[in-house]
């Protein structure tokens, strides 16, 4: 029997630290720790399926909490029968010790418990991530009534590419000096020719 570990976060510029360090408190060996940097829509992840492959009956998993598993309420809900029930693995969630399938795992209780405690907080999660999302929809409604624009800045052109696009524009010097001049392709060239135009930087205009 062996002792593993998963952590994941949703994207690269997120920390695993705390998850790590959780894993090394409880005394889970470094190699058998497996992390992902990647949305929890599903389980198509390198090292979670990594994992699931080395998992075998008797052994335990080791997650800091219901939503590093998954973000999806049924889909946890199948991952976890299919690790406790066809692979005949354990799962502990250190931040639900209700949430332990070795605690009373062989008794009907014990099972009921643990499935029951599981759904509500499989549900309370995706609940949650739904509330986050109307939230942010709303507060992206109320600013754009009160006039906040969103997207990309303005792009701020050089003086320089300026002057070129300028001569262009008056037909002063060729498409072919214009490119050399900005280091640019024709269809960049062309793009930000008229993305100038649009933010009224160009004196002379585009025919």
């Amino acid at each position: 029997m062996a002792t593993y570990a998963y952590g994941r976060v949703s994207a690269r510029d997120q920390s695993l630290l705390r998850q790590l360090e959780a894993f090394a408190e409880y005394g889970v060996p470094q190699k058998n720790i497996y992390c992902d940097k990647k949305t929890g829509k599903n389980f198509e992840r390198k090292n979670y399926c990594r994992l699931i492959k080395r998992l075998h009956s008797g052994d335990l998993l080791v997650i800091k909490s219901i939503d590093r598993l998954g973000r999806n309420y049924s889909m946890i809900i199948e991952e976890w029968s299919r690790i406790t029930r066809k692979i005949r693995a354990d799962i502990l969630v250190l931040d639900m010790p209700l949430l332990d399938t070795r605690d009373k795992a062989d008794t009907l209780l014990g099972k009921f418990i643990s499935d029951i405690v599981l759904q509500v907080l499989s549900f309370v999660a995706e609940n949650e991530r739904d509330n986050i999302r109307i939230r942010q929809a709303e507060g992206i409604a109320a600013a754009k009534k009160k006039g906040v624009r969103f997207g990309r800045p303005p792009k701020i052109y050089t003086k320089e590419f300026l002057a070129v696009a300028e001569s262009y524009a008056k037909k002063q010097i060729k498409l072919a000096d214009a490119l050399c001049a900005t280091h640019m392709t024709a269809s960049n060239f062309f793009y930000h020719l008229h993305r100038a135009s649009e933010l009224s930087v160009l004196s002379a205009p585009i025919k």
